[in-house]
């Protein structure tokens, strides 16, 4: 098991590929505040519904100054695809490695039908402009998170 992330924390900075190839860094967003939100796997249901409300609600994220950046474990061409399918226009990184994954500690076990196994954890943060951990979220739901969020940075209206 990796060790959680707690508000305060520094964030830890990565570079990985997005669904295009290219390079994308935390520090890139230095100024700004991220939402990074860790998913499993592409194309799975759950991680779809949560994919496109991020999607859907994305201009008000933005338009609050948030970016979004979604990391999973799948390689360029699965996110490509995934991205393609859902018309998603936020950055998606892949981390086959998961060493971001577990840097964040987005990893560890988890529990399905009764058996136990190591997987990704479905996680969102919130960094703010200096690049620390504002929010801290681990075992989230696919379904209603980004509803949440956006009440829990008060956006709702």
């Amino acid at each position: 098991m990796t060790e959680r992330l707690s508000t305060g924390d520094e964030a830890p900075d990565f570079t990985l590929p997005d669904s295009e190839g290219k390079e994308v860094s935390l520090r890139d967003f230095r100024g700004r505040s991220v939402v990074v939100y860790f998913y499993p796997a592409a194309s799975t249901p759950g991680c779809t519904k949560q994919a496109c409300d991020f999607r859907d609600n994305l201009a008000e994220l933005n338009d609050a100054g948030y970016q979004v950046i979604g990391i999973s474990p799948d390689k360029q061409a699965k996110l490509a695809k995934f991205a393609e399918n859902e018309k998603l226009t936020f950055p998606l990184l892949g981390d086959p490695e998961k060493t971001v994954i577990e840097a964040w500690g987005a990893y560890g076990e988890k529990r399905n039908y009764g058996k136990t196994y190591l997987g990704v954890i479905r996680s969102t943060f919130v960094v703010d402009p200096e690049g620390k951990i504002a929010n801290a979220w681990y075992n989230v739901r696919a379904t209603g998170h980004v509803a949440k969020l956006i009440r829990d940075l008060g956006l709702a209206s």
